[in-house]
């Protein structure tokens, strides 16, 4: 068994997670290996153990025992996926970060050909597109296909598999990235909202040899909400005025004309506006009421983002490069 080269720092960071993966983890661990060791390195293992209740904690850490490029961090409580990836996120210290399942769905074959194409294609991200899927069609494939083309028109990334979670990343891209709720599978769209060039690599998708998916149909109404939330992210993060204006200013003006023919009937005519135009009335009314709360909220968004920017100073805008006489600065080391 090779040792970890402690005098240089690793290169690639492998991430799982894992939840109630006993049966998997021996079997995944010595796959791995296989395809890593010798050719790709130095590289470290990161484990995450969403906090499981059979033999996983005690497995990970017999492997962090026997290789000392294993690393295993436990979690106080069950968080799920995207909690778990953030933890490991933040502890790799590699240049390339890899993000695995830990359910042998996801073949080590895969990471050379998706590796390469990392570094011939220059992109910043890859994702392992399952493009011949083995789960069952009503209960995983039927949704997964309305969730992705949801996503893909939502956020303007024409990619087949978001919800993959084999996808390889240049370290400063996924640890600019705040991961929390269950955004794991939005990782490629926040990606391109920072400016990461995306490539997707289609993968063989093997249809899970223990236990079950700790996925079903009742996650449906949780995706199309993380969806929205991700549209109104991405398109007015930084301007909510420009969501909740346009909106406000149609029932303004809208409203303001119901109300203002009344009043001109009432004046000429001597219209009994509640008997003859109750129901226009109070409509009128509560349009332009409704106007001014969206309008009100756009603004109070507006003050709550410029503090937001104010006091963190995250920058608005992401360098590829700075090219000057005697050197240049690459993606990454700038904000």
């Amino acid at each position: 068994m090779s040792t970890y080269p402690w005098n240089e720092p690793p290169r690639y960071s492998v991430v799982i997670p894992f939840h109630n993966e006993q049966e998997s983890i021996l079997e995944l661990y010595r796959r791995l290996t296989s395809v890593v060791n010798g050719r790709f390195e130095p590289v470290e293992f990161i484990f995450v153990d969403d906090c499981s209740s059979d033999a996983t904690p005690l497995l990970l850490q017999q492997l962090a025992e026997q290789d000392p490029r294993v690393t295993v961090i436990r979690l106080k409580r069950n968080y799920g996926q995207t909690a778990a990836l953030a933890a490991g996120f933040d502890h790799a210290s590699g240049e390339i970060i890899i993000s695995m399942d830990g359910d042998l769905q996801h073949d080590p074959d895969d990471i050379p050909h998706m590796l390469q194409t990392l570094e011939t294609t220059g992109s910043d991200l890859v994702i392992g597109w399952r493009k011949v899927r083995v789960d069952n069609f009503l209960l995983r494939r039927l949704p997964s296909r309305v969730a992705n083309w949801l996503m893909a028109r939502m956020s303007g990334i024409p990619l087949h598999d978001f919800g993959s979670g084999f996808k390889i990343f240049r370290a400063h891209v996924i640890k600019e990235i705040r991961l929390y709720s269950e955004w794991h599978r939005f990782m490629p769209a926040l990606a391109h909202w920072r400016g990461a060039r995306i490539a997707e690599v289609p993968i063989r998708n093997v249809k899970r040899p223990y236990g079950r998916s700790h996925y079903g149909l009742s996650r449906t109404f949780r995706v199309l909400f993380d969806i929205l939330t991700i549209r109104f992210l991405l398109r007015y993060m930084t301007r909510p005025l420009h969501f909740f204006g346009a909106a406000g200013l149609t029932g303004l003006f809208a409203g303001g004309v119901i109300l203002l023919v009344l009043l001109l009937k009432k004046l000429l005519y001597g219209t009994h506006l509640f008997v003859q135009h109750g129901p226009l009335l109070v409509l009128g009314m509560m349009l332009v009421l409704f106007g001014i709360q969206l309008l009100s909220i756009g603004l109070l968004g507006e003050l709550l983002t410029r503090t937001y920017f104010d006091a963190h100073r995250p920058p608005v805008y992401r360098i590829e490069r700075i090219y000057r006489a005697d050197s240049f600065t690459p993606a990454g080391d700038r904000g």
